[in-house]
């Protein structure tokens, strides 16, 4: 079985797929990748389940030995990722990998957090219907937890040729620009009647701060304090990922990936679905305003963003990239060293 041993870790590299969605009743989190659209756009380019899991890595990436060619694709932030610790590796396209070469990150340049796809799939066991790793329970993914030195991770066959990947990319127009100044539309409630005329108004129209407790579970952040009209505390009721709750102390808490699936604590408002991939993008010291919707504009946003997956999935179909080729070109005296992408469009 081919797999890819892991030199170094990264920061908090672990197995993720889109969660673990039918346990919630049983008091299981989601979990699953924080940026679904990297997710999701990771595993088009080389040609898996929109589902299948691939490698989540938060802030600074890990180093990877290839015991198999292979086709991968990088999407997120950038962290410089290098093969053979000499040429790059573009993102946002499928890449080949040679049988033995290694695969480098360094940091974040903007962003949080990078995907890693490889044609096929890891080949790890399913934990109750998903891949996704759960560190806070020890399950999922590679043994439960996040990867450490020598570790080695099994893949599957790709039923494809991997020929055929070759040169799959997607447009620029696509590809997210990571602020660190984010708007989060919201629609409001469902204990907005907790909250003062006040608390409300500052929460829309006021700038908060992410502090540094910030992970998958959530991120805590800072700023003027949400008043209630009373106390902060309700009879529990269900949580879902992009949930606010504003505890007593009144600083905006927004829930995650691997958020608990009940709590006792008021929400005022919930992240919109299509903006979550944003904020999984955001970390400490980025700023956060939040703008109102209603129910109608957020589920017309959501049908926006399943409509752009199936603009790039038309277009994977039908373009592709030639080899790269380096021309040495002189302009006023002055040599420029360039790169030439060609894009062939491939017949249907």
């Amino acid at each position: 079985m081919s797999s890819i041993k892991v030199i170094a870790p990264g920061l908090f590299s672990t197995i993720q797929d889109l969660g673990r969605l039918n346990y919630q009743q049983y008091g299981m989190p989601v979990s699953g990748s924080m940026d679904k659209f990297a997710h999701h756009v990771a595993n088009l380019l080389v040609g898996n389940a929109e589902h299948e899991a691939l490698i989540e890595m938060t802030i600074l990436g890990g180093t990877f030995i290839f015991e198999e060619d292979a086709v991968i694709a990088i999407t997120g932030a950038n962290m410089s990722p290098l093969i053979n610790r000499a040429v790059e590796a573009e993102m946002w396209r499928s890449v080949h990998i040679k049988k033995g070469d290694q695969l480098s990150f360094g940091s974040a340049k903007m962003g949080c957090r990078t995907y890693l796809a490889i044609a096929g799939g890891f080949d790890v066991a399913d934990t109750l219907e998903s891949k996704s790793t759960y560190t806070r329970g020890g399950l999922g993914g590679y043994k439960g937890r996040a990867f450490k030195k020598d570790d080695e991770i099994g893949l599957k066959k790709h039923r494809l040729n991997l020929g055929h990947l070759e040169g799959r990319f997607i447009r620029a127009e696509h590809i997210p620009n990571y602020a660190s100044d984010i708007v989060l539309n919201v629609v409001l409630g469902p204990q907005e009647d907790a909250f003062t005329a006040k608390g409300i108004a500052d929460f829309f129209c006021e700038t908060f701060k992410i502090s540094n407790e910030f992970d998958r579970m959530g991120y805590r952040l800072e700023g003027k304090k949400i008043e209630h009209v009373d106390s902060a505390d309700i009879i529990s009721d269900g949580i879902v990922s992009g949930a606010v709750q504003i505890p007593a102390h009144g600083n905006p808490i927004i829930m995650l990936s691997d958020c608990q699936t009940t709590g006792g604590y008021t929400k005022i408002a919930h992240v919109i679905t299509s903006d979550l991939p944003k904020l999984a993008q955001a970390k400490a010291g980025d700023s956060i305003k939040f703008k109102a919707l209603d129910v109608n504009e957020a589920h017309e946003q959501y049908r926006k963003a399943m409509a752009k997956y199936e603009v790039i999935r038309a277009e994977l179909e039908t373009l592709r990239l030639a080899p790269e080729r380096n021309l040495r070109l002189k302009l006023m005296d002055k040599i420029f060293n360039v790169k030439v992408n060609e894009i062939r469009t491939k017949e249907k």
